[in-house]
């Protein structure tokens, strides 16, 4: 999985609090269009669960911790997330899901575009089909 790839953000260290940020230019290889955010997942449960056709995104892991698993319609991979500075660039069609949600868990995600449910790929057998055609 070579396109997927954790990004470190910048970080002003302060004795009185850290503090991070994004913007343009600062690591993220698109304009994001839409930011929302993931939070009081009960345990046990699994966000996700799709790819995109179009859309690219980072997750952060602003509270707590999780997992982020891509498939990338050959290899899986997981990623463990919780430091705020951290990002998780994925790339277009990459299945994803995210799991593992520490109590008070908050992820945070910059999408490339706005809300489009025909952009979203839900069957996994369908994604492969899709994935291997265009290989």
């Amino acid at each position: 999985m070579n396109e997927a790839k954790l990004i470190q953000l910048p970080k002003i260290l302060d004795e009185r609090g850290n503090l991070s940020f994004i913007e343009k230019g600062s690591g993220i290889d698109f304009d994001f269009k839409r930011v929302y955010w993931i939070y009081d997942v009960p345990g046990g449960e699994v966000r996700g669960g799709h790819a995109f056709r179009e859309q690219e995104e980072i997750i952060v892991a602003l509270s707590g911790s999780f997992d982020v698993v891509l498939h990338d319609g050959i290899t899986e991979c997981r990623f463990s997330l919780n430091r705020s500075f951290i990002g998780l660039s994925v790339p277009r069609m990459y299945w994803r899901s995210m799991q593992n949600f520490s109590t008070n868990a908050v992820a945070m995600v910059l999408a490339s575009t706005i809300y489009e449910e025909d952009d979203y790929i839900t069957d996994f057998e369908n994604y492969l089909q899709l994935k291997n055609k265009n290989a």
